[in-house]
């Protein structure tokens, strides 16, 4: 399927990784990713994001279970339409496939209208949980390690095409420790890293798509908890194993102080 002992390039390493995640290709093209992976950076970031993707689509939540109520309607809309339902036969069955598939598409579609953008909430959650976990792995916490904000701060200046805001919250107890660069929501962001005694909160900054303020957000994956807003034309997502009250206290912080 591929050729053999060829030197790859980014593009064509990028171009590979699904095979590569999913075990296709051949044992010396698998070697040569491998190989490019540690010590690429950008490509691995590329392929850590990939996972981070399919982990995401593996979850649960991402599957709609329709009401009973709702599967009920459908019975009877189909038992109306088809007064010889009851002396159904195999024949009448597999007509009846098209009708259901159509259906399906139609409870698919209603169901995108009726929560616009919860989709896309639930995919940037778990990513931002993702990230926040391989950031625990040994020398990934931080790209710059300070606790000065006008160290960390400029670092960004070159590295991304926005300005997130930075601030020292030591005072209030969660002292800044660095930053690094990240990707969630298909784009570059920033994530700044706090601490709190044992625990680490990384804060993760981007622009927002829309144009409107977003109230504090709060929900749970795998054990850590999640608050995200927008302000200002900004999107912020933290992400800690602190407890709730805690990470509640540190994001007024930032909003007092952002």
């Amino acid at each position: 399927m591929f050729e053999k002992g060829i030197a790859l390039n980014c593009q064509t390493i990028q171009d590979l990784l699904n095979g590569y995640a999913d075990g296709e290709l051949d044992l010396v093209n698998h070697l040569q990713i491998e190989e490019h992976l540690r010590d690429c950076s950008s490509c691995a970031l590329v392929y850590e994001n990939q996972k981070a993707l399919k982990s995401a689509f593996a979850d649960d939540s991402f599957y709609f279970q329709a009401p009973a109520d709702l599967q009920n309607r459908i019975r009877q809309m189909l038992r109306e339409s088809n007064p010889e339902t009851s002396r159904a036969t195999g024949k009448w069955r597999w007509r009846l496939i098209p009708a259901l598939a159509a259906l399906a598409v139609i409870v698919v579609l209603i169901v995108l209208l009726i929560r616009p953008g919860s989709t896309n909430d639930e995919l940037v959650a778990n990513e931002i949980v993702s990230d926040h976990i391989r950031s625990m792995m040994p020398n990934h916490l931080t790209d710059v390690l300070s606790s000065d904000n006008h160290t960390v701060k400029p670092w960004f200046n070159s590295k991304l095409d926005f300005a997130p805001p930075v601030v020292d919250l030591a005072a209030n107890g969660f002292p800044l420790v660095g930053g690094r660069l990240d990707y969630a929501a298909s784009r570059p962001v920033a994530a700044l890293v706090f601490g709190r005694r044992q625990h680490v909160i990384n804060l993760f900054v981007f622009p927002s798509t829309g144009n409107s303020d977003i109230a504090n957000q709060i929900s749970a994956r795998q054990g850590y908890n999640l608050i995200h807003w927008s302000k200002a034309g900004m999107t912020f997502w933290a992400v800690s194993d602190l407890n709730l009250n805690e990470l509640q206290e540190f994001v007024q912080g930032i909003q007092n102080n952002a």
